[in-house]
């Protein structure tokens, strides 16, 4: 009996799940990892370390695998096309990662769809940025580098013209966009396969401290059915659009006046998604191993009423291992899903999902477990 071979481009947290959700399935991933100590390396049987901004690695990678997927956007986009003269599935492909890659180019593809989106524009230097802001309501706005950003990296809230400097430093082009007057954060997550089978999980609340993902509530509390659904088809409808084919998190804002404006486009599991993993029936990882392999999509329903995760950042308490005695006897229904990464401050090193029928309790209990694996919280 043979089984089909997933490269993955991407050593992180993400394809050690990913992996993970493989194996009941019995599918064989080999992956392409910066470092022997990436997380996922740690797991993956069949590791190759190399660098994936090399076209000659990534081609020697490839071959041997049925398709190439990926936990991050950041392969050249020559490079995906050359995957593919070479005969190899590549998925998503380049055409729909590029809208992941470069947040001119999303921008400009979502405006051509009619995707609702904030005011922006590609600005030139500092005094565009205050024409740009005079365009509007004036400052402030928001900047961002097309390229290269994550976690709150390469954004910047100015409030000035002063202040516009710092982003035309990175040498790569700079987009402004409209501070929204929004009320919270949502995030749409589908899963979509090559023959264009696509299923939708609930959409989910994404709260953020010091612009990283902290906790997800999933169901969004207090979504109305018609936002809720609105949210879903946009979604879908980008999938369609961009010809995306795996998992695509759209991240959304909520405004005060009861719109959704698109924010970001992750073509890949995500952050917000990371609750599928035991709160849904089949997780966002599963699915994008079916979506990849163009199996049928599973199951995306809720398996609780609530489900909550949130984020395990590391701190000033590194070793992580001893609070697992107070967290599991504390909250036996709690899930750890640990990455296997060097604790240092601020950076995602796993997450807890909780689930229940009390959404106050739920999120007490997934708080207080990644507040005392994190040092946060001490009792």
């Amino acid at each position: 009996m043979t089984f089909p071979v997933v490269g993955m481009v991407g050593g992180g947290q993400l394809a050690r799940m990913t992996h993970e959700a493989g194996i009941p399935l019995g599918i064989k991933f080999k992956l392409l990892s910066d470092t022997p100590q990436d997380s996922a390396a740690q797991v993956v049987s069949d590791v190759v370390v190399g660098d994936y901004r090399d076209l000659d690695t990534l081609l020697a990678f490839a071959r041997g695998c049925d398709v190439i997927t990926f936990d991050h956007e950041h392969v050249p986009t020559e490079h995906l096309r050359a995957l593919e003269a070479d005969g190899i599935p590549v998925r998503p492909g380049p055409d729909a990662l590029i809208h992941a890659h470069d947040k001119g180019v999303m921008r400009a593809k979502l405006t051509e769809i009619g995707a609702p989106c904030p005011r922006h524009r590609i600005v030139a230097d500092p005094a565009d940025v205050t024409a740009f802001a005079e365009e509007g309501d004036g400052y402030p706005v928001i900047l961002k580098t097309v390229r290269g950003g994550y976690d709150g990296k390469g954004v910047w809230f100015v409030r000035s013209e002063a202040d516009a400097h710092d982003p035309f430093q990175a040498g790569v082009p700079v987009l402004a966009e409209e501070k929204v007057d929004f009320v919270r954060e949502l995030a749409a997550n589908i899963v979509r396969s090559p023959h264009g089978q696509a299923v939708a999980y609930p959409v989910v609340e994404s709260q953020q401290v010091d612009g990283v993902c902290d906790t997800v509530i999933a169901p969004a509390p207090d979504l109305s059915e018609q936002l809720s659904g609105e949210a879903q088809q946009l979604a879908i409808r980008i999938a369609v659009e961009l010809d995306v084919v795996g998992h695509l998190a759209v991240e959304l804002f909520e405004t005060a006046d009861g719109r959704i404006l698109v924010n970001e486009l992750a073509m890949r599991p995500h952050n917000s998604g990371h609750w599928t993993q035991d709160g849904a029936i089949t997780s966002q990882f599963a699915n994008h191993v079916r979506a990849v392999l163009d199996l049928p999509l599973g199951d995306p329903r809720p398996r609780a009423t609530w489900t909550v995760m949130c984020n395990v950042l590391g701190g000033d308490y590194p070793d992580m291992y001893k609070p697992y005695l107070h967290v599991m006897a504390r909250d036996p229904q709690a899930k750890i899903h640990m990455y296997g990464k060097d604790v240092r401050p601020g950076r995602k090193v796993g997450h807890v999902n909780t689930y229940g029928d009390d959404l106050a309790d739920v999120l007490d209990r997934a708080r207080h477990a990644a507040g005392y694996l994190r040092g946060t919280i001490v009792e």
